[in-house]
């Protein structure tokens, strides 16, 4: 769908954009984020007044992305879609690299729904395809840096599932300590030792459930919460199960997991091959699995990219500097 702008030029350094649409402030966001964050990306000075953008000491190029960017916001806009901050980013990123804006079909897929009531979509193309992914194997991959919602989205699918009675439970778990899981030496009981590990497993859990409710669900075992080392010798049916940091489980953890698997069951491994705790003489498993399981047909290996962060800004020029360092 096209949409009316006009663009005009004022004195010699500053061009406008004008919409004739009334969601077009939907698009500057609360105290005009959504504009400052365009303008960060671009580098360019971005400023929004009577429907209109004023784009400063902007190169034709460089106005003319600026352009593309605003209508898929646009577009999204008009779909229902509330402008956030990752929104202009990816937008950002598509035409920098000249992708087409098709991808934003896939925001209207949900996810799930906040105990607040906010719609969860995916955000980018990486996202939306792990979610249709979880959708439709039994075991699911995700590989791939910080900040691009791995485990948001597993704990989202989980608790939708649980919901609507596709699993009876959620099992949560990861290496709890880094290297070799020595829980002994921690205070408390097993929840106590393992609960500091898995702070963004219950966050998400929180926002999906509220924290009264989760805390119901972990003592009627609905939600467990384990270190990855209480898996072993169990067979896990009818569940919905979450392993994070996975990047940090041994080639026989991994296995291990890997072979709890039991009927009606769905699993999702998520990590972050590029930050890997274990000791130099010790292979990852994760990175060892996704070689191994790469050729079976029921088994989804996902690898989201740099372009699939949707942190702050920042967090993806991080990520690119420590990859060519690395390289």
């Amino acid at each position: 769908m096209a949409y009316n702008m006009v663009e005009v030029k004022i004195l010699s350094n500053i061009k406008e954009i004008v919409i004739d649409e009334q969601d077009v402030r939907m698009i500057v966001g609360v105290n005009d984020r959504n504009i400052h964050t365009l303008s960060e990306c671009f580098k360019k000075d971005i400023s929004f007044r009577d429907h209109t953008f004023f784009i400063a000491d902007c190169d034709d190029e460089t106005f003319q992305k600026i352009q593309s960017v605003i209508q898929a916001l646009l577009k999204l806009v008009k779909s229902g879609k509330q402008i956030s901050e990752p929104d202009v980013i990816y937008a950002y990123r598509n035409f920098q690299n000249d992708d087409e804006d098709e991808s934003y079909e896939f925001t209207n897929v949900l996810v799930g729904r906040t105990l607040a009531g906010k719609s969860i979509y995916p955000k980018t193309k990486g996202q939306f395809e792990f979610v249709e992914a979880m959708e439709k194997y039994p075991i699911v991959f995700a590989i791939g840096p910080a900040g691009t919602g791995k485990t948001f989205l597993a704990v989202i699918h989980a608790v939708t599932a649980l919901k609507k009675g596709d699993v009876k439970r959620i099992v949560l778990t990861r290496p709890a300590v880094e290297a070799g899981e020595n829980l002994g030496f921690l205070p408390g009981d097993l929840k106590e030792k393992v609960d500091p590990y898995l702070t963004p497993l219950y966050d998400a859990l929180n926002d999906m459930l509220g924290s009264e409710q989760v805390e119901k669900l972990i003592e009627r075992n609905v939600i467990e919460i384990a270190p990855l080392a209480y898996m072993r010798g169990r067979t896990l049916d009818d569940c919905f199960v979450i392993l994070d940091e996975a990047q940090n489980t041994t080639r026989s953890q991994m296995k291990m997991f890997l072979t709890r698997l039991g009927f009606n069951s769905h699993m999702v491994i998520n990590g972050d091959i590029t930050q890997v705790d274990l000791k130099k003489d010790q292979q990852s498993g994760l990175v060892q699995a996704s070689e191994i399981l790469k050729d079976i047909k029921d088994i989804k290996i996902l690898k989201l990219s740099v372009d699939d962060v949707v942190r702050h800004p920042l967090v993806q020029k991080i990520i690119e500097e420590y990859e060519k360092n690395r390289a």
